[in-house]
């Protein structure tokens, strides 16, 4: 297949192009490399992609060095553009994860994430709906389920109470793939990931800083007490989950009623997954397991809750696993340590 991957520079997007590639698809990767964080670590990821950052012209196209690969430097609010790589590339399959990411900073700066993650999601709608593709993914998030305190989240509950920004646009994602399902008949599937993590992770979010920290000897902020928990999911576990999902578009629900309307699945062809590791983990045990990887212990800061966050996440992917057979197989211990001996080898 010929796959359009946009956010290629980030954490999921490098992992899912690289897997693909390997297996044999074409793939041509998008994404916009901006400076929400490390912009060195986004450049590392496209070289092992083949993709050298000398070569890089904004908004053209350009040949990787290693695989049977494509990347375009760009921004999703540039519409002709899009349009103009629909047009040439005639993707088979599109799988959107670019994004504003960060529930924090949506808070700091909302109007980053209405330019990314809605107007850039309509112009992804859009170029499918003008250029005939019919097979979109894109990533959704566990965040949709705000307030929310029934646990595990289903995707059968309500998402009507979201506490950020961040994840309001990303419920709005799912309204819109909607919509474009109804009206245009593509099939539309939206992933809500649930924490992941792993080699090549976002510096911004708690194992990156938990390591950074305990090896340069600065405290760890510890949120809520310690008293959290998240559905920790290794990276390999997620790709594996979104290329079954690539593989298979999503299709109509023959059994939904528009009188008792489930709010993961249609008539038309439109599905929503939960896609985690259906086993939270206290955030206290995270905390150790890193300690044990490193090595040594973390002097810890223990602070209040932050705005926009929640205490627990827990995902049921009963959905995939019933669908697709998926079920996540890498252990807390093995992934951590995978991700620590990548850390302390990309830092030296």
């Amino acid at each position: 297949m010929k796959i359009l991957v946009t956010g290629t520079a980030g954490f999921i997007g490098y992992h899912l192009a690289k897997k693909l590639l390997e297996r044999g698809d074409e793939v041509i990767g998008l994404d916009n490399i901006n400076d929400y964080y490390d912009v060195e670590l986004k450049y590392a990821r496209l070289k092992q992609l083949g993709i050298d950052r000398e070569d890089i012209i904004d908004d053209e196209v350009i040949n990787s060095s290693t695989f049977k690969h494509k990347f375009i430097k760009t921004d999703l609010v540039n519409s002709s553009i899009i349009d103009q790589l629909f047009e040439l590339e005639q993707f088979d399959a599109v799988c959107h994860l670019a994004a504003q990411a960060g529930v924090r900073y949506s808070i700091e700066n909302p109007r980053a994430y209405i330019d990314s993650n809605i107007v850039g999601f309509m112009n992804i709608l859009e170029a499918c709906r003008n250029y005939g593709v019919k097979n979109l993914s894109y990533a959704s998030s566990s965040s949709v389920y705000g307030l929310n305190k029934s646990q595990p989240f289903k995707t059968t509950d309500g998402t009507n109470h979201p506490v950020s920004l961040y994840a309001a646009t990303k419920k709005s994602n799912e309204l819109m793939a909607h919509t474009y399902s109804h009206l245009y008949n593509i099939s539309t599937t939206g992933l809500r990931f649930f924490t992941v993590y792993g080699p090549w992770g976002r510096p911004d979010m708690a194992p990156m800083l938990f390591a950074d920290a305990i090896t340069n000897n600065r405290a760890i902020k510890v949120f809520n007490h310690g008293n959290m928990s998240r559905d920790f999911t290794y990276i390999d576990d997620i790709v594996e989950g979104v290329i079954k999902i690539i593989d298979n578009p999503a299709k109509s629900d023959s059994s939904w009623s528009a009188y008792n309307p489930m709010p993961n699945s249609s008539l038309a062809p439109y599905k929503i997954y939960n896609i985690g590791n259906n086993a939270p983990v206290k955030l206290m045990d995270f905390i150790s397991e890193i300690e044990n990887s490193l090595g040594r212990v973390a002097e810890k800061n223990f602070m209040e809750m932050q705005d926009g966050d929640v205490e627990s996440t827990y995902a049921d992917t009963s959905e995939l696993i019933k669908t697709f057979n998926y079920k996540p197989y890498t252990p807390l211990d093995r992934g951590v340590k995978e991700f620590i001996q990548w850390f302390i080898a990309y830092n030296r």
